[in-house]
């Protein structure tokens, strides 16, 4: 079955996650604009469905994060003026979602949020891998290496010259 152009660009959802807490996160305005719905009625299905969306799916910011996020990202700034805090969503509760929501748009949505969560993953599997290679070549090389320094501080070293004897020399026949 031939894929469908997808609805949303995954760099624009990318660029939606942000990092809170330790964890991967969208908040409910990013996710709302992507289902389709406006804020107040995502919020509202997820205080309808509030046992399907645990404190490991989702948590609500705190004035001081929510504070940094509008500081740090241009696309937020409207929730600096908005007198709630916003509600943060992993990758499970942003599925989670789309089930409460029941919409075309929202599942469809869903699979790209889930398609961003996971090429986010990988990116971040490769940067520890290669962190992994170039920390195993730094160690392999230093001891390489070191043979080389002692080499070359061998050859700055200047020899000690002869020295010669102080006095006259007698020359025995």
């Amino acid at each position: 079955m031939a894929s469908k152009q997808s609805i949303i660009p995954l760099e624009r959802i990318e660029q939606s996650i942000l990092l809170i807490r330790g964890h991967k996160v969208m908040l409910d305005s990013d996710l709302a604009k992507l289902y389709g719905v406006t804020t107040k009625r995502l919020n509202e299905q997820v205080k309808r469905n509030r046992s399907r969306f645990p404190e490991d799916f989702m948590f609500r910011l705190t004035a001081k994060e929510k504070a940094e996020v509008v500081a740090n990202c241009d696309h937020l700034t409207q929730l600096k003026f908005t007198p709630t805090l916003p509600y943060a969503f992993t990758e499970h509760g942003a599925v989670m979602l789309a089930s409460v929501l029941n919409s075309s748009i929202a599942v469809q949505a869903s699979i790209q949020v889930v398609r961003a969560f996971v090429r986010l993953r990988g990116i971040l599997a490769t940067h520890k891998e290669l962190a992994r290679k170039l920390e195993e070549l730094e160690r392999k090389y230093d001891s390489q290496f070191k043979v080389v320094f002692e080499a070359i501080r061998q050859l700055m070293t200047p020899p000690e010259p002869k020295r010669r004897p102080i006095g006259f020399r007698v020359h025995k026949k």
